[in-house]
């Protein structure tokens, strides 16, 4: 009954910015932890960003920091991924993943729940 639906995904050029968005239903995320993934083509599946539902911390990799800004909209039940200067090595499926906070305990997004993507192509 969760369910985690990516958008705003597309082609951008090298430099410019995206936003892209989870709708998060069927549950309130009081407590969870909201993650943005990425995978590339022939690349494992990496971090990018997560932020708490509660309390809003945030955690960038560091390959998008400075660059990215994770947020959440309590009202919209909507977490979104601001992506500012743009890279071609950006270029990946993104994902919204949520999980149980563990609080300083690594999160587990394996266990939790996932979205089915958003494709994010950035040519150069």
């Amino acid at each position: 009954q969760v369910q985690l639906v990516e958008s705003g995904g597309g082609l951008v050029q090298a430099g410019g910015s995206l936003r892209i968005s989870c709708a998060a239903s069927g549950r309130t995320f009081s407590g969870y932890v909201m993650g943005w993934f990425r995978q590339a083509p022939g690349k494992e599946r990496e971090l990018v960003a997560n932020i708490r539902w509660t309390g809003g911390s945030t955690y960038y990799a560091d390959s998008v920091e400075g660059r990215f800004t994770i947020s959440r909209d309590n009202i919209k039940n909507t977490v979104y991924l601001q992506m500012n200067s743009l890279k071609p090595e950006d270029t990946a499926v993104y994902y919204c993943a949520a999980t149980i906070d563990r609080g300083n305990y690594r999160s587990r997004f394996e266990l939790g729940y996932w979205g089915q993507g958003t494709q994010v192509t950035v040519s150069s």
